[in-house]
């Protein structure tokens, strides 16, 4: 068996029959769907059996309970058969073609594979590419190579790059099984990367593959049942200990981590939370200023500065900045805007 689709899933009977639609039409030998069922409550099993009994490479197991995200895509892949596994949402969809250019890509022999995705609204319809890495062309990266490794790490531009998006990847299931499951990340949601990351620490060849593979559905994010604060708190705290973990906290693979986590967290945006919780939910205060001082952790006068703005920025102030910055680049933007090149006679 050369690739196994790994599909982990709870209560998304919804939309898995549109997901294995779309992967089962591009089906062919050496290829087998996995889905594993953390005990859903609604029709995920009439669903899935349906697909299964028109296609005999889709697998079903179903668990009695709920085991989580992170026991869950770790069991998925313990039931594979193939020698790859690609890791994928349960609503979203392949593109047409895309499971060929796959299987096409893995005879290269990358022991780790990233693909590119399309963010999509929640009918999804496509909105944008996602931003992985500034790096534009499909490049091989020997990750036991120090200088490849920080040269990845330095263009990446999203936690993306970092694996923080299912169904963009792909590894050698062999090596997935040798690292195991870190206990201690279980419960985090990004369980996964720890293993990704002990296979790079260890030294892998990696594939990045800009192009977009696959469909995300936006507005369906299944983590949120517990607010906004604890999403962002799931990230900063995630990466901040993966990175530790994996590569040490003074590495520079590590603070290449935490500027692509503090990107996705502007102190902007921590500020509009911020102003937002103090009117709807103040109890919510003292956790968002915890991950926000974790986001802006590092050394020196300009985290300093962060700091302090977080805490002592009023709310006008805040909003008369947001104003500025709004016109000044409507004004970079409109036609005539920049100023004449001097003359060179």
């Amino acid at each position: 068996m050369r690739l196994s689709v790994c599909i982990p899933t709870y209560n998304f009977g919804a939309f898995i029959g549109e997901t294995l639609q779309s992967i089962s039409a591009q089906l062919q030998d050496g290829v087998e769907i996995v889905v594993l069922d953390g005990g859903s409550t609604d029709d995920t099993a009439e669903v899935v059996g349906g697909f299964a009994e028109r296609y005999p490479q889709i697998r079903y197991h179903r668990r009695p309970e709920r085991g989580g995200i992170d026991r869950d895509m770790a069991r998925t892949v313990a039931l594979a058969r193939g020698e790859y596994c690609w890791l994928f949402g349960a609503d979203d969809l392949m593109r047409e073609g895309a499971l060929a250019r796959m299987l096409a890509r893995l005879d290269g022999g990358a022991e780790l594979l990233l693909c590119g995705v399309t963010y999509c609204s929640f009918e999804m319809e496509p909105l944008r590419e996602g931003e992985i890495a500034q790096i534009p062309e499909e490049t091989r990266f020997d990750f036991s190579i120090r200088e490849e490794r920080l040269g990845y790490f330095a263009r990446a531009s999203t936690t993306l790059a970092f694996f923080s998006f299912l169904g963009s990847i792909v590894f050698n299931r062999e090596r997935w099984e040798e690292i195991g499951l870190e206990e201690r990340f279980v419960g985090s949601l990004f369980a996964h990367v720890g293993r990704l990351f002990a296979m790079i620490a260890q030294g892998a060849t990696f594939d990045y593959l800009p192009d977009s593979y696959v469909l995300t559905r936006g507005g369906n994010d299944s983590f949120m049942d517990r607010g906004i604060v604890n999403r962002y708190a799931k990230v900063i705290d995630g990466y901040h200990d993966l990175a530790a973990t994996y590569f040490g906290a003074d590495s520079d693979e590590a603070a290449h981590i935490r500027r692509v986590v503090r990107a996705e967290f502007p102190l902007w945006l921590a500020l509009e939370k911020r102003y937002a919780l103090a009117r709807e939910q103040p109890e919510e205060l003292a956790e968002l200023r915890r991950i926000a001082r974790r986001a802006y952790s590092e050394e020196g006068w300009r985290y300093r500065l962060y700091r302090a703005l977080y805490d002592h920025t009023p709310h006008s102030g805040f909003v008369a900045a947001r104003h500025s910055m709004r016109a000044l680049r409507a004004a970079r933007a409109s036609p005539g805007s920049h100023r004449a090149e001097p003359s060179s006679s």
